[in-house]
């Protein structure tokens, strides 16, 4: 039998955002995933290696490039390719597109956070930043709070209203500061070393989401933030001594280990209190996630 390869847009049409949220829940009472990562500099460079092993589900192995400065170039972001074992005997299931993979596991994993920890009557949904991630976010959050309005915000404004124009109703933010305290949901996708989220900003009841950082250098909230806000990661493994959102508050003793309080092998305690508290997600997108997204889309291209 021929293995698989899984386009982009044939892929694409036979994927539903709250079904993937469901296949990472249904993911995370499996055995706990092994992991391992790998992480490469080059000044603003970087190589991730991502492997994931889950006893029932199977193996993935992702490897991504990621250079912020293609674009200068006409050149894409992010490059890499995914590749599905079988849990059973090891042979190649399927090889699916990089960018599939990634765009989905990035915004659902940031959406089943929402549908957790999220006010159900969440209504206002504020995007930072304008790039491909963050169109994403817009599509996972429409199909999992159907009735919300969205505003985005982005440093340069024109690319905010490049990405305005492309949905219908979506408005565009001339305050940071007024757009944050006017939301429900705040979801943060920017490559950023110093905060552009203040905690002096956030309301009660608000929820934060947190997708841009992924080095240990970098984050998107201030020390703040964190401390007015009841956290939460979808891993420890892939968030604590890894990403500076996490790591650089932790090694500064602003916060404690203590303040982290589950992530999603944790459902029980993955839930929001009550509907005055600030709830904040750090999405740290290991390959675990990858892994779960893989196992979906073949089980989706298997059935279509």
């Amino acid at each position: 039998m021929s293995i698989p390869m899984i386009p982009f847009g044939e892929g694409e049409k036979l994927l539903d955002w709250v079904a993937l949220t469901e296949a990472f829940t249904k993911g995370h009472t499996l055995g706990k995933a092994e992991i391992g990562d790998t992480f490469l500099y080059r000044g603003s460079d970087t190589l991730l290696s991502r492997a994931a092993w889950i006893d029932g589900m199977g193996i993935a192995v992702k490897s991504a490039t990621i250079f912020p400065n293609n674009p200068n170039a006409g050149k894409p972001v992010v490059g890499g390719g995914v590749n599905l074992y079988s849990d059973i005997d090891g042979s190649l299931e399927a090889i699916v597109d990089f960018h599939l993979v990634t765009k989905w596991k990035t915004a659902g994993d940031s959406l089943l956070g929402a549908l957790k920890l999220a006010r159900k009557d969440s209504r206002k949904i504020l995007i930072i930043g304008a790039g491909t991630v963050s169109r994403s976010l817009r599509e996972a959050y429409g199909a999992g709070f159907p009735d919300a309005r969205f505003t985005v915000w982005n440093r340069t404004r024109a690319n905010a209203e490049k990405m305005a124009a492309e949905f219908a109703g979506m408005q565009v933010a001339d305050s940071l500061e007024a757009a944050v305290k006017e939301a429900d949901i705040i979801t943060s996708a920017t490559m950023v070393i110093e905060p552009n989220l203040k905690g002096v900003w956030l309301q009660p009841g608000q929820h934060v989401d947190l997708i841009g950082a992924y080095r240990p250098d970098m984050r998107e909230a201030d020390d703040d933030a964190l401390l007015r806000s009841k956290v939460f990661v979808d891993s420890y493994d892939t968030t604590v001594g890894h990403i500076g959102e996490v790591k650089i508050p932790l090694e500064a003793g602003v916060i404690s280990r203590e303040h982290l309080l589950a992530d999603f092998y944790e459902p029980d305690k993955m839930q929001r209190r009550s509907d005055d508290e600030i709830t904040l997600f750090k999405n740290g997108g290991g390959a675990h996630l990858d892994l779960m997204t893989s196992r979906y889309v073949l089980e989706r291209w298997r059935n279509r």
